[in-house]
């Protein structure tokens, strides 16, 4: 039971130590900093999606690739509707200007995120579900570290624009971490329905790699190849990308 309390933790703890980078860092993130951290990022959330969520997915569902495939298309078709049915704001959108059009950036931001970060707290609650149906506890931790390492640079960047539009300090990393308070509340979500979710779980996996793969793809990689320094991202994505894969094979 301690091990997944402090699962569930993780990846809000993970958001507010990025959301603390507020506190010594200059007002604005430095580009290459913002790039690498953005790089690393998808590196972290493509490699979860695929050894944690859907290779378990098609295991469990004997090798069928139904279940995978349905769930993959059902994340990411949540996620867009989610994206046309609210106001949508890239991470790395340009600086609005005036203290309304600052008000609106704020809100707009924080719950663009927030709501990303949904499926990435239920990705964490159905893996601890999995350990009835087969997933071990190393694996499901595993997943768990990689969403928390992957919402330090999320955190840092909702903060520290936030205080480079006029707020403190203490309320952009307030902010910054409120953003990440709904992941352990979807996580919570999805164990008290763990008794319940019996055949539908192969589903869930597949659906919470979608979701995150569509955060990959439509906010993070296409900050990432803005401007200049894009091969920093690429070198981010990597170290990610294979620092996930080897905590999931080493830990699963």
């Amino acid at each position: 039971m301690n091990a997944v309390i402090v699962g569930i933790l993780l990846p809000l703890a993970g958001t507010m130590l990025g959301s603390s980078f507020v506190f010594f860092m200059k007002r604005d993130i430095p580009d290459r900093l913002q790039k690498t951290l953005l790089g690393f990022a998808s590196g972290v959330m493509v490699a979860a999606s695929v050894w944690s969520l859907l290779i378990p997915s098609i295991d469990m569902a004997g090798d069928s690739l139904v279940p995978a495939a349905v769930g993959f298309l059902a994340g990411i078709g949540f996620l867009l509707l989610l994206d046309e049915l609210t106001p949508h704001l890239h991470l790395g959108a340009s600086k609005a200007e005036g203290p309304r059009s600052r008000l609106s950036r704020t809100a707009m931001l924080a719950l663009a995120v927030t709501l990303h970060n949904l499926p990435e707290g239920m990705a964490v609650g159905v893996v601890f579900a999995g350990e009835s149906h087969g997933l071990t506890l190393s694996a499901a931790l595993a997943v768990s570290i990689g969403i928390a390492i992957q919402n330090i640079p999320e955190g840092a960047i909702i903060s520290m624009p936030m205080h480079a539009e006029g707020n403190s300090r203490w309320r952009s990393f307030l902010i910054g971490t409120l953003s990440g308070v709904v992941e352990p509340v979807g996580s919570v979500a999805i164990l008290l329905l763990a008794s319940v979710l019996g055949v539908a779980l192969p589903y869930l996996l597949a659906f919470a790699a979608g979701a995150m793969m569509y955060v990959v793809v439509e906010e993070l990689i296409p900050e990432t190849a803005q401007g200049r320094h894009t091969n920093l991202s690429t070198i981010g994505f990597a170290v990610g990308f294979v620092l996930m894969m080897a905590m999931d094979v080493l830990l699963g």
